[in-house]
């Protein structure tokens, strides 16, 4: 689910960091969710499609090809047999790009007419020619259609959102395969092409035209008649085409996609040094004493890492084992690594990853916040914060108001966090008792849970084999909305084969939707974190073989612990909640049932809100009868004991005021960066983490803290000032899911009938409505925070508070 938020959607990025987690909200946030919700757009000439990706977690979330290799080969609807040689597109390409740019384009699998895109062929020399020949026939489109452009749907919309989609499917196809397949030629590739497709973008989002075109029919007469989710198109088009530019004068507007060029350019080089620093490090270990205190299965990853690098004895058991910093090998040993060095090392170097070197983000982050506020400035905003809320429910001082509300709530109960783990630490003989830093947190706090609950997370993984949480997944859909989901693998082409590819279908039986599920950590060419994004949407626009709508597509992303051995992935508990949570994003994408592709399923929803059906989903994680389906142990078959569950429920809310904190952390930075900092100033940004960090954080960061050097989701992502956004829609979620509460999670009618009505409305209506009016049609009323205090059990904090 990291996953554009807006400016996600322009640089078609993956989110890259783990799952959310749960965190409290006072009574008086109540009235800031009542803001009108705003008219935005999600597909405009810079904002292509979305990802879906999962806040941070972690203590540093009928159509039939005819062979998997090889694609069909008739061509889009545009002809690539008449396009210029590949010499006339060539720009200053090097003489290696020029010799693979020879490359027949008829051959190119990125023209060619698929119903699934060919990830399977696709490679980095068909980037160049097949982007330039793309690029060089939508410029064509586009001159057509400013050239016979009308103030009506046929003459407006529809060729507009042909075009978009044409670049949403193939670009998107390619910046999929750089998060999950990278590879330096590929980078080298997109890097090159890049700025052609942002200049096509920018003329798109500034054609005038178009922006007349759509006022024109704001302004007529048949506006009244059209269908809400019409209007919204028409209204998101045009304050999208305001903020892309389209009324600055020309030396403005010239200085202004400058800027969106370098953005861009700078966005994708933060992401790749993130991605380069984490798998650059690698800790060989020859001594088991070392790694005393990691279970089997880290052991076990550890050992397969050493032989995949070539060692070719290593044993979970002799070893050599080899530690990295991707989240099943760095999770482990931050939780249950004895050695104190080992987890001083391995911590110090995770918080200061991309921040020296070659690979250094800082500078690039301070080019990205001054390009944003020059930026906002030259569109009449103070500051970029003003800039995203535009774009938002909320705006810049209720984003605030929410945050401080939520700090006030979790700091007592983060503060008796840190109490508890020093006076246990302290009982358990720990010399580091009285002065616990960051790289103990993570070991204590698993001791005590280990005590408190008696549940120890290691031992939890047997009864969380991937193949029966899918399962129990995939039944729980059926329970609530009425779907099957089947296995369709050799349906379509995948990256790797560990993807699996499903379909999904209505009670009749008929197809739906389809979507990839890429489940395992490849730290060697995969981004970190957990994602969903489309490959495409819904569309009337686009229907094929005389069907109504072209069905959704999607793919869920996830970097969890793989298999071992003759094992299949044993996964932690916050790995289950991670897949249901990539799932809810999946579901808003393939169960709308908006034609309208502009509109259809995430498009058109306010940021602060698209987060309400993945973190709805997480609930049901500890929801009795879903659990109990999903935790089968993976040899015997028993399921997980019914002791085990009631103390799973029971640590839910353990250490809730800390990880609340650590949100509240991010989010705040955030918004500070973005509102109150000025580049080139006396304050650094790692000096606005820390002042930040002294009103949101017990244990202060390191002074050599690094953490915003790998901050992907606001320098690489979608989500600068835009992060407060899963605090917004925690209310949301978490009140939707107290709906199934209210009818009786033990009455299997009235689950059903409120899954039905979750579906018909949450899932149905995409961005073709409000937010605020979709929840209100939903619930009845209005969203309460008080559900979200209840989970997490912080009612009397948010009282006194």
């Amino acid at each position: 689910m990291h996953i554009p938020k807006r400016a996600l959607v322009a640089s078609l990025l993956v989110l890259n960091t783990l799952m959310a987690t749960r965190f409290s909200v006072s009574r008086s946030v109540h009235p800031i969710l009542r803001k009108s919700p705003k008219r935005i757009s999600q597909l405009t000439s810079k904002h292509l499609h979305k990802s879906q990706s999962c806040p941070l977690w972690s203590s540093s979330f009928s159509f039939c090809l005819q062979s998997l290799h090889k694609s069909k080969t008739t061509s889009l609807s545009f002809s690539t047999s008449s396009a210029c040689p590949p010499s006339s597109l060539s720009m200053a390409a090097s003489a290696t790009a020029s010799a693979v740019d020879d490359l027949s384009l008829k051959d190119n699998p990125l023209l060619q007419d698929f119903e699934f895109p060919p990830f399977d062929v696709v490679k980095a020399e068909h980037v160049r020619p097949g982007i330039r020949a793309l690029l060089k026939q939508l410029e064509s489109d586009l001159d057509e259609l400013e050239r016979t452009v009308e103030p009506s749907w046929p003459k407006l919309v529809e060729p507009l959102e042909k075009i978009v989609d044409q670049l949403a499917v193939v670009w998107g196809m390619i910046n999929h395969l750089k998060s999950v397949k990278d590879t330096p030629e590929l980078r080298s590739a997109i890097e090159d092409v890049q700025p052609e497709k942002v200049k096509f973008q920018l003329r798109l989002g500034q054609s005038k035209p178009i922006y007349n075109a759509f006022k024109a029919i704001q302004e007529s007469p048949e506006w009244n008649a059209l269908s809400d989710a019409r209007k919204r198109i028409v209204e998101s088009q045009i304050k999208e085409a305001v903020l892309n530019g389209v009324s600055l004068e020309d030396d403005k507007r010239e200085q202004f996609n400058k800027i969106e060029q370098e953005l861009e350019k700078l966005s994708h080089k933060f992401s790749e040094n993130v991605l380069d620093a984490t798998k650059k490090f690698e800790k060989l270990i020859t001594d088991k004493k070392e790694i005393e205190g990691l279970p089997a299965t880290a052991l076990g990853l550890a050992a397969q890492t050493a032989l995949s690098k070539g060692h070719e004895n290593a044993t979970a058991e002799n070893g050599p084992w080899i530690i990295t910093l991707d989240t099943p090998s760095f999770m482990p040993v931050m939780q249950h690594a004895k050695n104190r060095v080992l987890r001083e090392e391995v911590y110090r170097t995770y918080v200061s990853r991309a921040s020296s070197g070659d690979l250094d983000n800082t500078p690039i982050i301070d080019q990205i916040l001054k390009l944003r506020l020059e930026k906002a400035k030259l569109l009449g905003y103070k500051n970029y914060a003003e800039v995203s809320m535009a774009m938002k429910m909320a705006t810049v001082d209720k984003a605030f108001e929410l945050l401080e509300k939520l700090r006030s709530a979790s700091w007592d109960p983060a503060v008796q966090d840190m109490e508890d783990l020093k006076r246990f630490s302290k009982s358990q003989g720990a010399l580091e008792a009285d002065k616990l830093d960051h790289w103990d947190i993570g070991f204590w706090s698993e001791r005590l849970r280990e005590s408190k609950y008696e549940i120890n997370e290691e031992e939890l993984r047997p009864y969380f084999s991937l193949p029966k949480v899918m399962d129990g997944l995939f039944n729980l859909a059926k329970t609530l909305f009425g779907i099957d989901i089947e296995p369709a693998d050799g349906l379509a082409p995948v990256w790797n084969n560990d993807v699996r590819f499903y379909c999904v279908k209505d009670s009749s039986g008929s197809p739906i939707a389809y979507f990839y599920f890429d489940p395992y950590s490849r730290p060697s060419e995969k981004k970190g974190g957990a994602w969903m994004d489309e490959v495409v949407s819904r569309s009337r626009v686009l229907s094929r073989n005389g069907t109504t709508s072209r069905l959704p597509v999607a793919h869920m992303v996830c970097n969890q612990t793989p298999p071992v051995g003759d094992k299949p992935s044993l996964m932690t508990f916050r790995e289950v909640e991670t897949v249901f949570h990539e799932f809810g994003h999946a579901l808003q994408h393939m169960l709308t049932k908006q034609d309208e592709s502009l509109v259809a399923g995430v498009r058109g929803i306010e940021w602060d809100a698209v987060e309400l059906p993945s973190q709805f989903m997480e609930n049901w994680c500890y929801h009795r009868d879903t659990l109990m389906s999903i935790s089968k142990h993976y040899q015997t078959g028993e399921s997980l004991p019914e002791d085990v569950y009631l103390k799973l429920l029971a640590a839910r809310t353990f250490r809730a005021g800390s990880f609340s904190l650590r949100q509240l952390r991010f989010a705040s930075v955030d918004l500070e960066l973005h509102t109150n900092y000025f580049p080139g100033g006396s304050e650094s940004v790692f000096d606005v983490d820390q002042r930040v960090s002294k009103r949101t954080q017990v244990l202060l960061p390191l002074p050599e803290d690094r953490f915003l050097c790998s901050f992907s989701h606001i320098f690489a992502g979608g989500y600068a000032a835009g992060y407060y956004s899963y605090k917004w829609a925690e209310v949301l979620s978490a009140d939707a899911f107290s709906a199934f509460e209210d009818a009786g999670l033990n009455d299997s009618k009235a689950v059903q009938d409120t899954g039905r009505r979750f579906r018909e409305t949450i899932l149905a209506f995409g961005g073709g409505k409000p937010p605020l009016e979709v929840f209100v049609e939903f619930r009845g009323r209005e969203p309460s925070p008080e559900p979200l205090l209840r989970h997490n059990g912080l009612l009397s904090t948010a009282a006194s508070a």
